[in-house]
């Protein structure tokens, strides 16, 4: 019997801004090894979630393990410990305009964990290589970069420490489709040769059903549906069919003024 705890469990998380309840009691286990996107539409709560499971954001109540330890009851540098744990693809994929980009790669290993600079220089460009970039790429500024090449550049520093836990914010957000595709294509290679565990966010249906194991529904501040990829056509949730077919009449009302 397998006791090991998830990799990361949510019990009753709830966020608040003043009156707007954006998370409602949201309960989620990923297991490790396991890749799990959260979908929803725009303003479900997404991104907070994903903020409140880093510690960017304080939830009002409710438990989040990691490795079955409760990160609310650690100390400042139980934290910083913790973080070693996690890589990050940002939305939009934040990389630094004044740095080249193997130091953008590199940034986390330098700064965080004290590397020699020659040596995160060249673990940088072993891991733009992963992404389908040459080394020559690496003495570019994020300026030179297309779209797309800014995104694998992203991937490679979210994987550039290789941690244990990755999240993906959103990754093929303004990307046409073929490139997007490559981005997952992309994500589902490093994850699997590193062997992490990841939770993504996205409202890209596309995304969603190449990079994941699971997919769960964020509506109304709460996890409403869960499953494997295969089920989430037939899902019989409103909510959930509502969304993935990209319809204005259902459950899901839109805020629209007139």
């Amino acid at each position: 019997m397998n006791t090991k705890p998830p990799k990361i469990r949510l019990r009753d998380v709830r966020k608040a801004f003043g009156p707007k309840v954006v998370l409602n009691g949201v309960d989620l286990d990923v297991e490790e090894g396991e890749s799990v996107v959260v979908i929803g539409g725009s303003g479900t709560g997404k991104s907070v979630l994903l903020k409140c499971i880093l510690g960017i954001l304080q939830p009002d109540s409710g438990l989040i393990e990691i490795d079955g330890i409760d990160v609310g009851t650690l100390s400042g540098a139980e934290r910083d410990e913790l973080m070693h744990k996690f890589g990050m693809l940002f939305q939009g994929s934040a990389l630094f305009d004044s740095l080249p980009v193997w130091e953008n790669v590199a940034f986390g290993l330098i700064q965080a964990r004290g590397m020699d600079r020659d040596v995160a220089r060249a673990v940088a460009l072993k891991k733009l290589a992963a992404v389908g970039l040459g080394p020559e790429v690496g003495a570019l500024f994020p300026a030179e970069l297309s779209g797309g090449m800014q995104k694998r550049v992203a991937l490679a520093r979210a994987i550039a420490a290789e941690p244990e836990i990755i999240f993906f914010d959103e990754p093929t957000t303004g990307l046409d489709p073929i490139m997007g595709d490559v981005i997952n294509d992309l994500i589902v290679k490093c994850v699997r040769e590193l062997g992490a565990t990841t939770l993504s966010i996205t409202h890209d249906l596309s995304s969603a059903r190449k990079i994941a194991h699971r997919i769960a529904m964020l509506h109304g501040g709460k996890i409403i549906w869960q499953g494997p990829v295969s089920e989430i056509d037939r899902s019989e949730n409103p909510y959930v069919d509502q969304f993935i077919h990209g319809r204005a009449e259902g459950p899901i009302q839109m805020q629209v003024s007139r």
